[in-house]
């Protein structure tokens, strides 16, 4: 329910033709003081319309409101009028209204008939996954979500980095160094070495990166030994990942990698080449930017080899093709921003309109003692020791406050991973999170575990209450009022989040409604059973739909017992 509009709908009757109902609602304001009222409407523009003072129009409009039953109490402050809206009957509408839609509460339209896509996650095979690539996953999957409560079509895309130059150096550091035993057993592990191991070497003898470049061209060229190699890498990759994700809870509509692209590459180059786009510069091929102060976009090296820039020309040309999108997102970190304004101009020279929908959403780092992770230097902390560690943190907790919970191992693993991904998404994605295990796994204060035991608690309210019909009649109480309030904003702050694709407004909100809750049940003998004893029961149950539905948009279960 549109508040802001019912006051617009309400005033519009009363302003003698003066102002139509979205030049009222635009002016409507929120009080600083919530002693004020809950909406606020400036009087100045009307009082040049009617050649009255603003504060004897708020005092006239204060005495025609008030007979409405929308409003418990309407006051003129000044050359404000500010409004009390009944807690009853907008209660009634709002909470009536959860309950009867449950899950699809907060649902919307902007997006209907529309598709989105997500290129997201994207970890390198054969390196371990590390707590760099947590943002990425748990962004995209929360945007994904967003978009699609919002009414987009989603498709989430794991653009694997599976092809490169990396992979001429791993080639080459597994064929000096590598113990095809050592690989078999610890896969990720030893191949991670070896990386590192490789660039230790190079420091030293520059001709490793030219045995390097060597190998990867002769990959790119069909070699059956080096494509036989970088497969075994690849698969044993995948398993590897495939346990994060499953820990995550997140899942993808295609795996897709650099690779996949290899026999779509041509296609980009003849393009290229047709329009007269292409030029020599160092023996490389590029794309010139005159007019973007932009560097050239390399599409191809001087012995032939592609880059980046050119994979992703020929998966923006098929994914369009192929899902035919209005918009695609590249949830990628903050130091790629001049390579993906490359790739948008490149397409955009060659007079692709949909390039325009192609955003790139950046985010800050996980930064290890105010400095950046790197594998290659081997300052890496593991997302899978992350989120065991957290687990059995939460195993713990439990163990101490309620060791007799049933399914305590799922409750735990649901707390801990919990604890991770919502630590991340409160943050505002374009901040730097300095890696704090303990901050993450703090139980108390604005977290996930707050949250989901906020839930939790809840939920032991309903199975108390004995009730299975719910039904809202009103309540007149300060406390019930701003849960109502916050309830009756899901929808907007779901379509918040996503146009500003940023799930910590989310993340936020769902900590301002377990803060009103909790101070709710503080104050107020919920199970007493006296005539408002079925509305506040009622209260309680939205509350659980709006705090589990926020928690799984955001990649988090919410445990009934905790």
């Amino acid at each position: 329910m549109d508040l802001k509009k019912l006051l617009a709908e309400e005033l519009e009757g009363h302003v003698q033709n003066t102002m139509t109902e979205g030049e009222i609602n635009n002016l409507i304001e929120i009080p600083k003081n919530p002693e004020h009222g809950d909406l606020a409407f400036p009087c100045f523009q009307l009082a040049k319309a009617l050649r009255q003072s603003p504060a004897h129009i708020a005092e006239e409009l204060s005495k025609k409101l008030e007979k409405s039953k929308r409003f418990s109490q309407v006051k003129p402050i000044g050359p404000y009028l500010n409004v009390f809206f009944s807690s009853k009957v907008i209660g009634k509408t709002v909470i009536t209204k959860v309950l009867k839609e449950g899950h699809e509460f907060g649902k919307g339209s902007i997006g209907e008939h529309k598709t989105v896509l997500l290129d997201m996650s994207s970890p390198n095979i054969a390196r371990p996954f590390s707590m760099g690539h947590l943002r990425s996953t748990v962004i995209g999957n929360a945007l994904a979500n967003l978009a699609d409560k919002c009414g987009y079509k989603t498709v989430k895309i794991n653009h694997l980095g599976d092809w490169g130059t990396q992979f001429g150096k791993l080639i080459t550091a597994y064929k000096k160094w590598g113990d095809e035993s050592k690989v078999k057993s610890n896969p990720i592990k030893e191949l991670s070495k070896l990386y590192v191991k490789f660039h230790e070497e190079a420091e030293k003898n520059e001709r490793l990166e030219d045995e390097a470049r060597a190998a990867f061209k002769s990959l790119e060229d069909g070699d059956n030994e080096n494509l036989k190699l970088w497969q075994w890498f690849r698969d044993e990759s995948i398993k590897a990942f495939m346990e994060i994700y499953d820990l995550l809870g997140v899942s993808f509509d295609s795996y897709n990698g650099e690779a996949f692209y290899n026999d779509k590459m041509d296609e980009v180059v003849d393009l290229l080449k047709d329009q007269k786009l292409l030029e020599i510069s160092e023996g490389a091929e590029v794309v010139q930017f005159d007019n973007l102060q932009l560097p050239p976009c390399l599409i191809r090296k001087s012995d032939g080899a592609t880059l980046y820039a050119t994979r992703d020309l020929a998966a923006a040309i098929y994914r369009q093709n192929t899902y035919r999108f209005d918009t695609a997102l590249y949830v990628v970190g903050q130091e790629q921003t001049v390579h993906f304004k490359q790739v948008k101009g490149v397409l955009r020279k060659l007079n692709f309109e949909w390039a325009e929908g192609m955003h790139h959403i950046p985010f800050g780092l996980y930064l290890k003692d105010g400095k950046r992770m790197s594998t290659r230097k081997g300052r890496v902390i593991l997302l899978e020791e992350v989120l065991r560690e957290a687990i059995q943190h939460a195993e713990k907790n439990i163990a101490d406050k309620n060791p007799s919970l049933k399914n305590a191992e799922k409750v735990a693993e649901s707390v801990g991973v919990g604890a991770i991904i919502f630590h991340d998404l409160k943050n505002d994605r374009l901040n730097n999170i300095e890696f704090s295990l303990k901050d993450m796994l703090t139980f108390e204060g604005e977290t996930g575990p707050y949250v989901q035991y906020t839930y939790a608690r809840a939920m032991s309210i309903l199975k108390k209450s004995n009730i299975n019909k719910y039904e809202f009649q009103g309540l007149n109480d300060e406390e019930s009022w701003e849960i109502i309030k916050h309830l009756n904003h899901f929808r907007e702050i779901i379509e918040n989040a996503y146009n500003r694709y940023s799930p910590s407004v989310l993340a936020k909100y769902l900590i301002h409604l377990s803060q009103s809750f909790n101070k709710y049940y503080a104050k107020v003998r919920i199970i007493e059973k006296d005539e408002e004893f079925i509305s506040r029961i009622a209260l309680v149950k939205a509350v659980t739909i709006v705090l589990e539905e926020g928690l799984r948009i955001l990649g988090i279960k919410a445990p009934p017992e905790m």
